[in-house]
């Protein structure tokens, strides 16, 4: 059963809830929901051209969209974003201190607008085809 509908609207979903987030300063899960929103938004386009998803890096997800190259500034944009996959919950993750000490407002600001526009270059997939 094709799901990419679903994907997509999961990813709407975590990048709402990666905005919430930020108004309640939690910069640490606005970093990590960012992330999820732009992983979520690629796993719905890649099965619309025929690429199982798989895995959890947005940046390698990203470079499966072979036919639809994403530009340069959203493959860096998805490297930021892979960041907070694990060190935004963690706190082993990081030498000292718990993730909610470790992630501020401008950084959680930066990555929604990247997931945000990782979501919209894989809109703009699905609308295409």
């Amino acid at each position: 059963m094709e799901r990419s509908r679903d994907w997509m609207e999961q990813a709407q979903w975590d990048l709402l809830h990666a905005k919430g987030d930020i108004e309640q300063k939690f910069y640490d899960w606005a970093c990590f929901s960012a992330q999820q929103a732009a992983e979520k938004a690629v796993k719905a386009a890649l099965p619309k051209i025929g690429i199982e998803a798989w895995g959890y890096s947005v940046a390698d997800l990203l470079e499966e969209l072979m036919f639809h190259p994403a530009p340069v500034e959203l493959k860096e944009a998805a490297f930021e974003l892979d960041k907070a996959y694990i060190p935004a919950r963690y706190p082993d993750a990081h030498p000292t201190g718990s993730p909610s000490r470790r992630y501020t407002k401008k950084e959680a600001e930066r990555l929604v607008s990247d997931a945000g526009q990782i979501l919209l270059f894989c809109q703009d997939i699905l609308s295409s085809l």
